[in-house]
């Protein structure tokens, strides 16, 4: 048994790599577009607004294909978790677990998608504000 527990050890290490990744991805974006939008209402310029939504759409495609590596380390796992004890390689190959459209499904799920879409909107109303802001004066 303990070539499958170490097996299943170094698969669970990669999800928790990944799990951590995203997590400080997160907290990142929201720091950068804090930033940014600090500069923005300091200084009336709409244009800084523009630049926070580009790292976000980045950040938020690369904490897509983070999640898509979680779930396919997580299939990875299920499988090694059924193996016989004499069948493990220590493989940490994914491909076969890969389908059609996970990555696009993963930056759009459930978890992302509320996330950095009211970030995107706050970038908005913020642009928004300074462009109706620079019409009034």
């Amino acid at each position: 048994m303990p070539k499958k527990l170490k097996h299943l050890e170094l698969i669970q290490n990669v999800i928790n790599r990944l799990a951590n990744s995203s997590f400080f991805l997160k907290g990142w974006t929201v720091i950068f577009v804090a930033a940014v939008l600090g500069f923005a209402t300091k200084d009336s310029k709409p244009m800084y607004a523009w630049l926070a939504a580009i790292p976000t759409i980045s950040f938020w495609v690369l904490d897509g294909f983070y999640l898509n590596q979680e779930r396919l380390f997580r299939r990875l796992y299920d499988t090694v978790r059924e193996t016989d004890e004499d069948e493990i390689d220590f493989s940490m190959d994914t491909v076969p677990f890969k389908k059609g459209g996970d990555s696009l499904k993963a930056v759009f799920s459930k978890t992302l998608l509320p996330f950095y879409l009211t970030i995107l909107l706050v970038i908005g109303i913020v642009l928004l504000w300074q462009l109706i802001g620079q019409d009034a004066g």
